[in-house]
């Protein structure tokens, strides 16, 4: 009954053509950023902060990069760790070797470089497609994972190989404490996350999606698939290339090339998976899942009274996430996100669904 469309006119094509055409969506949107913006910083705790909300940004952040390239365009990337690692050691070299260098003009001039690499790891998404292209861009994966090891320029000398950075600030104003970090990482993942919702919808996103479902027939219709598959692993690289750099400046503060290992690729795709391929809501529903599910399966225990060694909570986490994708991928491909539509569909219809 709350969710009906009843009364609701649209009387031009911008109003029909609308991100949220319906009035409770746009509702919903923003009570959800006001409780964002203002109900969390003024009663989350500082373990919450740290721990669930800032890597809940920005993990969102680098899976919904990574959806625009395999949700939206079907071209599968087993290389975002090494797009983030880019992202990560470029903004920090821009940010020690430039006297004065702006904070977001460090991290998105990371975007940039993380955006030449994936293009450059991309060309063979031209002649190659499915399993060997994820063979080629795993090869961009051990690639960054050498070259932030064993070349040192990268980083600017250190003699341990981490790098580390201090006192980051915003026109003057600091970002140091947890609250002024999340807001921080939160101005940029709505920003991208406005961005990337109304590009999906433009005509370079139905030249993705045609690509994705059948590429030959794309290119009868007279899209480049040059220019389709290159720009999609460009907005790709440059939205997970940003989301490295925030990862390593504002979540980690220092850290070394295993904080991009393989492991955040994989990580990262189960996001996709599970939350949901070719859908922005996706990428927040697999962060979420992806983040907050080892809590709960690591104080579950503790709450239902049940002694469990910490190496068998840690095995029983990686058992549940590997059923989960194996569900999620026979019961319902398109994950979390088709699972919350279908529940809109059905609240659109109630009490007379079909």
């Amino acid at each position: 009954m709350l969710y009906r469309e009843n009364g609701q006119f649209k009387t031009s094509y911008r109003a029909d053509n609308a991100v949220f055409p319906i009035r409770q969506d746009q509702i919903a949107i923003g009570l959800i950023l006001l409780v964002a913006f203002v109900v969390v910083p003024a009663f989350a705790s500082e373990y919450l902060f740290r721990a669930i909300l800032i890597p809940f940004l920005i993990l969102s952040l680098a899976a919904l990069g990574l959806n625009v390239l395999v949700g939206y365009c079907g071209q599968i990337s087993l290389g975002t760790g090494a797009f983030m690692a880019v992202g990560a050691y470029a903004a920090y070299n821009f940010q020690v070797r430039i006297e004065g260098m702006p904070l977001i003009a460090s991290l998105l001039l990371g975007g940039l470089a993380s955006t030449v690499v994936g293009v450059f790891f991309g060309v063979p998404s031209l002649r190659i497609k499915g399993l060997y292209l994820a063979v080629a861009t795993l090869a961009a994966q051990f690639f960054c994972d050498w070259a932030f090891l064993r070349i040192s320029w990268f980083t600017n000398n250190s003699a341990s190989g981490n790098v580390s950075v201090s006192n980051l600030q915003v026109l003057g104003f600091p970002i140091e404490s947890p609250v002024q970090k999340y807001l921080f990482c939160l101005a940029f993942v709505v920003v991208f996350a406005t961005l990337t919702k109304n590009l999906v919808r433009s005509a370079i996103g139905r030249e993705w999606m045609a690509m994705r479902d059948m590429d030959v027939a794309a290119s009868v219709i007279g899209i480049r698939p040059v220019y389709a598959k290159l720009s999609a692993f460009a907005v790709s690289s440059f939205i997970v290339g940003v989301a490295g750099a925030l990862w390593g400046f504002v979540h980690l503060g220092s850290w070394e090339p295993a904080a991009f290992s393989i492991d955040r690729s994989f990580q990262l795709l189960f996001m996709v998976i599970i939350g949901g391929l070719g859908s922005v809501m996706g990428a927040f529903f697999g962060a979420a899942f992806i983040i907050i599910l080892p809590i709960l399966l690591s104080q579950a225990p503790h709450w239902l009274g049940i002694p469990i060694a910490t190496e068998t909570s840690s095995h029983l986490e990686f058992m549940v996430f590997g059923a989960l994708i194996v569900f999620f991928l026979i019961k319902e491909p398109h994950g979390l996100a088709r699972l919350w539509a279908t529940a809109k569909e059905k609240l659109r219809l109630w009490p007379f669904p079909h």
